[in-house]
């Protein structure tokens, strides 16, 4: 079976002309050649528009600083294509990856798809990223011809517990998109996307073990090449807080209370951060009380649990 299906590539950027022509090749070269590309310049003040008068197949759009989110939304306004895939623009994709992803999404007709990759280290080689993710270790033993089909439920319960799909990694049907890359979210706008279509009706989707891209690590990443502090007062505090609000009236019980522990449990490895590192008492004991005010029992319980934690992860880094 020959897919003709259209395939809209978006690139959101800033700031990246030293390496944006390797995302922009790694698109080009794609075994899967019915693609439109389409490169959004969130506000750059460097060479990226001298840099794309090289590539006039491409489609080129610049728009004023507003975050990730809001480049991608750009990009599927002017999108032609049936399905849609995201490719930061210090990401590679592997020559296959398109025709692999496509070719699972439309021959069994999916809502997404999403595969493995090679993720860079700080220190030493690159490595397989998925391979030990605790949330997707359970369905590993369903693969077949390299894919993992997963049940409604089951994507459900995996997505509100952890996003194991950053944006590159996904390929996506176009009428499956709810309301687009939610633009109020700091970090993890492509995590609200996915529980955005996943709670609004039964989805179905695939992912693959097999790696076909490569994430590349600097300090301007938007989740990557942030401290942990940061990541929990944006990711796990801020953001989890605004999808709390926006999804608490299609969720369980079970559902949000899952959501609101690791609200709290975040609200306390941050306080302990505060007190501990940044010696920050005030600051610490707000976002105690904070938590306290909410769940008092799971709070206190979730205090040593911060701290053993921090314990463990001492003794590890010490012996490694």
């Amino acid at each position: 079976m020959k897919i003709q299906s259209l395939v809209t590539v978006i690139i959101p950027t800033y700031n990246r002309a030293t390496i944006l022509p390797d995302a922009i090749e790694s698109a080009l070269n794609q075994t899967y050649t019915n693609k439109q590309i389409i490169v959004i310049d969130d506000g750059s003040t460097d060479t990226t528009a001298e840099l794309l008068k090289k590539y006039p197949q491409i489609e080129y759009y610049y728009k004023q600083n507003g975050g990730q989110a809001s480049a991608r939304n750009l990009g599927l306004k002017y999108a032609k294509g049936s399905i849609i895939a995201s490719l930061d623009s210090d990401d590679i994709w592997y020559p296959d990856f398109l025709s692999k992803c496509i070719e699972k999404l439309e021959v069994e007709q999916l809502d997404f798809v999403f595969a493995n990759w090679d993720q860079d280290a700080k220190q030493g080689e690159s490595w397989n990223f998925l391979i030990k993710d605790r949330f997707l270790k359970p369905y590993l033993q369903k693969e077949v011809n390299h894919w993992i089909n997963l049940e409604y439920e089951e994507t459900r319960d995996l997505y509100l517990n952890s996003c194991p799909s950053p944006s590159s990694s996904v390929v996506l049907r176009k009428s499956s998109i709810v309301s687009g890359w939610d633009e109020e979210i700091n970090i993890g706008d492509d995590w609200c996307m996915y529980l955005d279509m996943i709670l609004s009706k039964e989805r179905k989707v695939a992912f693959t073990m097999e790696r076909l891209w490569h994430k590349r690590i600097d300090d301007i990443n938007i989740y990557d090449g942030r401290k942990w502090a940061e990541i929990l007062e944006f990711l796990y505090i801020e953001d989890l807080k605004k999808k709390i609000n926006r999804f608490q009236h299609q969720l369980t019980k079970v559902e949000l209370r899952i959501l609101q522990e690791r609200y709290m449990a975040s609200l306390v490895e941050l306080s302990k951060h505060n007190l501990i590192r940044e010696f920050r008492l005030f600051t610490s004991l707000n976002l105690l009380g904070k938590a306290l005010a909410i769940d008092i029992p799971y709070t206190l319980k979730a205090i040593p649990n911060a701290f053993i934690r921090g314990l463990q992860n001492k003794m590890r880094s010490n012996l490694s």
